[in-house]
């Protein structure tokens, strides 16, 4: 199990415990669950990389502690 941190930089800070074989739609939905936003209105993002739903945490190279930005 790793801890990613979403930050939307209005305030709110979530901290999501999930698997590295999860995919970043599977990340997007413990994240709606949390804030009360549509997993589909979510984009995550690192600089300028956009994460795509259908891509492992693990081939993306997310690993335990890394802070994402939320869109």
């Amino acid at each position: 199990m790793i801890t990613v941190i979403a930050n939307d930089r209005l305030g709110r800070k979530v901290s999501v415990k999930c698997d590295p074989k999860d995919t970043v739609g599977d990340l997007k939905k413990l994240i709606a669950a949390q804030t009360g936003t549509n997993s589909s209105k979510i984009i995550l993002k690192k600089w300028y990389t956009t994460f795509k739903d259908h891509i492992t945490l693990e081939d993306y190279e997310i690993h335990d502690g890394m802070s994402l930005e939320m869109y």
